[in-house]
């Protein structure tokens, strides 16, 4: 059985670890990896996401092609490293995080959320956490679903299409399974919030996929096993925006059609030796292409805006074996080590010409090892019912980069067996993507005042792009987990778990607020005030393209300041907290009664240079809130399951003015009834029915303010435009 926090078989992981099954899913009525994670208190709607609004600082999210990222603790989609059963994926898109969406639901056994440092174990991108997905394997029969859903308020009407089958054999087994869904807009005005505020916006997109997985394990010869893991996955994401502010479509408008394709093989053979060791050889091969395009519409006349596309490919291949050393008093002491080799490459390619041209590639050689000390087991001491040691230690070179070596401590203390307290202590890294490094930079004028300065007729000159000297991010994470498991009370269980990451040389976009980028004194070291014409040109030099978003034509007498906001590694990022997880299960009447809990509280600052004062993250605009929670109640009984769910996420505070504005939380309840039979010869047998309604009371964003007309008028990182969701799921097995 696949344990994500190690990499030896059979280990005990030190952090904690959050394991969700594909029947707690479908009763929850999900329908969907994004839609798990999207009410995961762990997790953050910010990075790679649909339906990110255009004000939603640089670095803090993006909507290219609808892809659905993981971003834990809110440090980064980039820095929450997702598997697919194990194996690493290409990135999706430009900001280079992984596309849960691309898995089809059907496809889909469980989801295993280690929200913890692990780059001694995986290498680099797992300084939140790591997210693993697993595919069903040990399946037969076929199945065929259908599912239609849509917003009580208008729009965001989805329907979503399946089929699955699969057969198992005395030596392996095989399992398909294909997707395909589309969805409607939600549009500003079929929100009584956005309405009048924006009209015109799409607050978020139409999408449309089809998606495949594959999976295949077969038993060669006795003791060689080959395993297979295959993906394929195509996405069309469609957008209008207004051109000014009256909100007239008709007049003007631009429609962005963008579409992305990706691909994933992984295979591997698997050799069992004596002694308990299995020695696997594994490669992996990932391609993503995102294209991007739209169109610019002024009344009967269509104006080509413009196209590109990005591509992503990983190529990997590892050797790693796993088995017993020795006997030790609690049990037999493990080591897992292996040693393998990373490609990856970034192209871009734009209609504007070969100046924004990208096509570079980075490669990476690494070694590790795990080692797992099991010291005292049960029944030794009368006050230690077990203690087990874990270490591990990875490095990884860049050639003409860095050299990167990170640790990582466990130990597991269990003074009886109804009480376990495990703490871990490592460091871990994320390597500058070549996205990052490598992206030209680009210059857009403004009015001085959109960047926060006096107003009148002055303008100003903002610069972004890449940086080629990015240094790797760094961390230092601990975690300390109270775990109560009483065997007086059977089926119930309680973890409370501490957690810390410091986060070093954080390559980040310095300016959170472009709106405050001449009024905060915080950014004064990236602006550059009453530039000469000469300094005017070196940066536009330097920049592949220039915007004029001013209103105005560019004078460089008018041009009062000149704003870099490309990438660099900032001083330092924290991220502290507590999350709480509880479980309880028990029999009532005829079937049984399952609570769930989760609640993650999460304090988290940025200090953008070592000498100026940290900024607050959490429980601010546009960053996690300090409180997100999920309570659960799920009664199963006989053919009839109910889950009724009210989740939380906390209000957070607009500091873009002052004073600082509250912008209240939301708490929307879900409700899911559903009905199987168990499969058989009769027509009605094998059938799987669920209604649910997702925010079931209609909860809503609390406004924000607004500086420009295509401004999403809510935080569209934390708070959903969904509204009221009825759903109704219909699934046939034979």
């Amino acid at each position: 059985m696949t344990i994500t926090g190690t990499r030896i078989r059979g280990g005990q992981v030190a952090s904690t670890t959050i394991r969700i099954g594909r029947e707690a899913m479908r009763d929850a009525g999900k329908s969907s990896a994004a839609d798990v994670f999207r009410a995961l208190p762990q997790n953050f709607g910010g990075g790679q996401n649909p339906g990110i609004g255009s004000n939603v600082p640089q670095g803090k999210g993006a909507d290219l092609a609808g892809g659905a990222s993981v971003n834990l603790r809110g440090l980064g989609s980039d820095a929450t490293l997702t598997l697919l059963d194990g194996r690493r994926l290409s990135y999706d898109g430009a900001l280079q995080s992984v596309d849960i969406s691309a898995i089809p639901f059907a496809a889909i056994d469980r989801i295993e959320v280690v929200p913890d440092g692990a780059s001694a174990l995986f290498g680099s991108d797992a300084v939140a956490g790591v997210v693993n997905i697993l595919l069903r394997r040990d399946f037969d029969g076929l199945e065929m679903s259908a599912r239609l859903a849509g917003s009580t308020d208008g729009g965001n009407f989805q329907q979503q299409y399946g089929a699955a089958g699969g057969q198992t054999w005395a030596s392996g087994s095989a399992f398909l399974a294909y997707e395909y869904a589309r969805s409607t807009p939600i549009t500003a005005e079929q929100r009584s919030y956005a309405a009048e505020r924006t009209p015109g916006v799409t607050l978020y997109p139409s999408l449309r996929h089809h998606n495949a997985a594959l999976t295949v394990r077969q038993e060669i010869a006795p003791g060689l096993q080959f395993d297979l893991t295959a993906l394929f996955n195509k996405r069309w994401h469609a957008l209008t925006a207004p051109l000014d502010e009256s909100g007239d479509l008709a007049a003007s408008r631009f429609e962005g059609r963008n579409s992305s394709e990706s691909r994933a093989l992984a295979p591997s053979l698997e050799l069992e030796l004596p002694a308990e060791w299995r020695i696997a050889l594994a490669g992996s091969y990932g391609w993503n292409r995102v294209r991007y395009g739209g169109t610019y519409h002024y009344g009967d006349e269509a104006i080509d805006a413009g196209s590109g596309a990005y591509r992503n490919v990983t190529e990997a291949a590892e050797l790693a074996g796993n088995g017993k050393l020795f006997d030790l008093p609690g049990g037999s002491a493990k080591l897992a080590l292996g040693s393998g080799f990373r490609r990856n490459r970034f192209e871009r390619v734009s209609s504007r010409g070969a100046s924004e041209r990208i096509d570079r590639r980075q490669d990476s050689y690494y070694g590790f090892a795990e080692l797992s000390l099991p010291l005292v087991g049960p029944d030794m001491h009368a006050f230690v019912d077990r203690f087990d040691l874990s270490l591990a230690a990875r490095t990884e070179h860049y050639p003409g980069l860095a050299t990167v070596t990170t640790p990582k401590f466990g130990v597991i203390i269990a003074p009886t067996p109804d009480v376990s307290l495990k703490a871990s202590w490592g460091r871990s890294f994320r390597a500058a993507t070549l996205y990052e490094q490598y992206t030209p930079r680009s210059a857009v004028l403004y009015r001085a005042a959109t960047l926060g300065g006096a107003a009148g007729t002055g303008t100003a000159i903002l610069l972004v792009g890449g940086n080629a000297a990015l240094e790797p991010e760094r961390s230092t994470n601990w975690s300390a987990t109270l775990a109560l498991h009483p065997r007086s009370l059977p089926g119930a269980t309680l973890e409370l778990s501490w957690f810390s990451v410091d986060y070093r040389d954080r390559i980040v976009t310095p300016i959170l607020f472009r709106s405050q980028a001449l009024s905060d004194p915080i950014y004064r070291d990236r602006v550059t005030a009453n530039p000469s014409e000469a300094a005017q040109a070196a940066a536009l030099a330097e920049a592949i393209s220039f915007i004029n978003a001013a209103g105005a034509a560019y004078d460089p007498a008018n041009v009062v300041a000149i704003v870099d906001n490309s990438n660099v590694n900032a001083g330092r990022q924290t991220a502290r907290g507590i999350d709480v997880l509880g479980r309880y299960r028990f029999s009532i009447g005829a079937g049984t009664l399952t609570t769930t809990l989760n609640l993650s509280w999460l304090k988290s600052t940025q200090q953008i240079r070592p000498e100026l004062p940290e900024t607050r993250l959490a429980g601010t605009l546009f960053n996690p809130p300090h409180l997100r929670g999920r309570g659960e109640v799920n009664w199963n009984g006989g053919p009839f399951s109910i889950t009724a769910a009210l989740n939380y996420i906390g209000p957070v505070r607009d500091t873009r003015g002052s004073p600082a504005v509250r912008v209240d939380g939301m708490a929307p309840f879900d409700l899911t009834v559903r009905y199987r039979r168990p499969a058989g010869p009769g027509l009605f047998d094998g059938l799987d029915i669920a209604a649910s309604g997702q925010n079931l009371f209609n909860d809503k964003p609390d406004p924000i303010a607004t500086s420009l007309f295509l401004d999403t008028p809510y935080d569209s990182t934390n708070y959903s435009p969904f509204g009221r969701v009825i759903s109704l799921s219909v699934t046939k097995s034979w």
